[in-house]
């Protein structure tokens, strides 16, 4: 007989639910922190390195150092607390459901960057000196301006839709969810 690990814990409605290893919480914290700091110092550098005009790069992206105060695509401009406040609740639902659902390292890595996204940009409404507005400066024109932190959270939400994917189909087979 082959011995298993602990036995996961039941849900209200006695079906075993998925224990979250501590190594895939680190993991998952390690990403946001790295995404965190690495948006911050390319916001600081953009706030000294751009103020006297953009700079051309390559084909279509230049470096434009650009002050959001609304929301994704400067939606709700206007609106900076609502948007703080919605922003505190998403972070607060993230964490929730990160503490329960954090199976694979795919998983760990897509929250840890949405986290981390949201944080960082997060960090710029409630600590820089911007009047509440969010610090842009990657222009890859047509696209909208963006900053590290929206990068992240993009990339973790198709890293995540792909896991999601990728777990569906596993489940579909009756596989047992194999940690990559």
């Amino acid at each position: 007989m082959q011995e298993r690990g602990p036995v996961a814990p039941l849900s209200p409605s006695g079906a075993a639910r998925p224990s979250v290893r501590p190594a895939l919480l680190a993991l998952l914290a390690a990403v946001a922190v790295a995404v965190i700091a690495l948006d911050q110092a390319t916001k600081t550098w953009a706030v000294h390195a751009l103020a006297d005009g953009p700079q051309h790069v390559w084909w279509r992206l230049r470096f434009l150092l650009a002050l959001n105060s609304g929301a994704a695509f400067s939606l709700g401009t206007g609106l900076t607390p609502f948007i703080i406040a919605g922003g505190v609740v998403v972070l607060v639902v993230l964490l929730v459901f990160m503490s329960r659902s954090v199976a694979t390292r795919p998983a760990a890595v897509a929250l840890g960057l949405v986290l981390g996204g949201a944080l960082g940009n997060l960090t710029d409404r409630l600590v820089r000196h911007n009047h509440r507005a969010v610090i842009d400066w990657i222009d890859f024109r047509p696209w909208p301006t963006f900053n590290v932190a929206d990068a992240a959270v993009v990339c973790g939400a198709i890293l995540l839709v792909l896991t999601g994917a990728e777990l569906g189909r596993r489940h579909a087979g009756n596989a047992d969810p194999v940690e990559p």
